[in-house]
């Protein structure tokens, strides 16, 4: 077992994580307890959640349906309905047993219910485990724009069980790895070299254990998004704005596909802002190829695609502001960049993919 100190909280990373589970119900007095899952993690999750914490066994199951959509103010509500009829007090516990979509509007429905009661987060897909697990970011779509109603509010705990991983899907393996290259590529070039000479399915619970380690060792040092951390939203302008656009239709892609093609675009915008060299940029291009399954996104709307961006948290004064590489293990923050480079980059991606 591995244990990460947060702000305020512990990270629990290990096999035997439904034990460390236990004794930390035993060891807070809750009145009730509250598991919110999606259909897959009712199936594959919830039984082995409850056999093996006794507490839980009587626990209220709130059952959303998997996937962005879910993350709404409807199922807000919905959530925070049954948390009224089944008298939830100040003194209950919100569950999240899912991935990012759960975590995200779990911790977000148990921030605002009652100005407040306690939540712990158990992912358990990689994107939630490697990502969503750290910086205590909770938070809903609203107006078709990804994350923009939301609160920071950290977990009492997260517990990760690698052994959930072994009923993720490829495709959703594949979205997890993501975030991990994402943190190798803004902080580590080690970490960047470990990943790209191995197969990370060898050894997931050490990649996953140094991609939790090194995000949380850039969100203790700035907690609200005002410096540093801004740095994760590498790949993240881009990707949110494909993601937002391309939901709801036959092309929609999980969070991690969408993250993966930001990289490249923005990996393209540091190369045109001479921050990142050419060489730097076909090995990033080269390895992504290799690992990801890359899809065009062309035909795109790119005035759609700029008026999502411009609705983006980051931007200011209608100003696009990224954070761009400015070399492998390196990123900069608060970079302006044109529309005309924006488009370019796009061109690159498309002609590379």
């Amino acid at each position: 077992m591995l244990s990460i100190k947060s702000n305020g909280y512990n990270v629990e990373i290990g096999m035997q994580v439904f034990k460390t589970i236990s004794a930390f119900l035993k060891n807070n007095n809750y009145s009730s307890y509250f598991v919110i899952c999606d259909e897959n993690t009712f199936q594959y999750c919830l039984p082995q959640l409850i056999t093996n914490c006794v507490k839980l066994r009587d626990a209220h199951i709130i059952e959303i349906e998997s996937g962005e959509a879910s993350k709404s103010i409807e199922i807000s509500a919905h959530i925070w309905h049954t948390l009224i009829e089944n008298k939830a007090d100040k003194n209950s516990l919100v569950i999240n047993l899912g991935g990012g979509v759960v975590s995200d509007l779990g911790g977000f429905c148990a921030s605002t219910y009652k100005r407040g009661i306690d939540f712990i987060n158990i992912p358990t897909t990689l994107l939630s485990m490697a990502d969503a697990s750290v910086g205590g970011k909770t938070g809903i779509d609203f107006a078709g724009l990804k994350n923009s109603i939301g609160t920071f509010t950290q977990p009492k705990a997260v517990f990760i069980n690698p052994h959930f991983l072994e009923t993720l899907p490829k495709r959703h393996y594949e979205n997890g790895l993501a975030e991990i290259y994402k943190i190798a590529l803004i902080a580590d070039k080690k970490f960047w070299i470990e990943l790209k000479t191995s197969n990370p399915e060898n050894n997931t619970e050490l990649i996953l254990s140094k991609s939790v380690a090194l995000k949380n060792k850039i969100v203790l040092k700035d907690p609200f998004d005002k410096g540093i951390r801004k740095i994760l939203n590498f790949g993240h302008t881009i990707g949110h704005a494909v993601e937002s656009l391309l939901l709801g239709t036959k092309e929609e892609l999980l969070h991690g596909e969408a993250i993966v093609i930001g990289m490249l675009i923005e990996s393209h915008l540091a190369f045109q802002k001479k921050l990142l060299s050419k060489t730097e940029l076909s090995e990033i291009t080269l390895v992504f190829k290799e690992v990801f399954d890359l899809k065009k996104i062309k035909p795109i709307n790119f005035n759609s695609l700029l008026e999502l961006m411009r609705n983006d948290k980051k931007t200011l004064k209608n100003k696009f502001q990224f954070s761009l590489l400015n070399k492998i293990g390196a990123c900069k923050y608060d970079i302006e960049v044109t529309e005309t480079q924006l488009k370019k980059a796009i061109d690159f991606y498309n002609t590379s993919v």
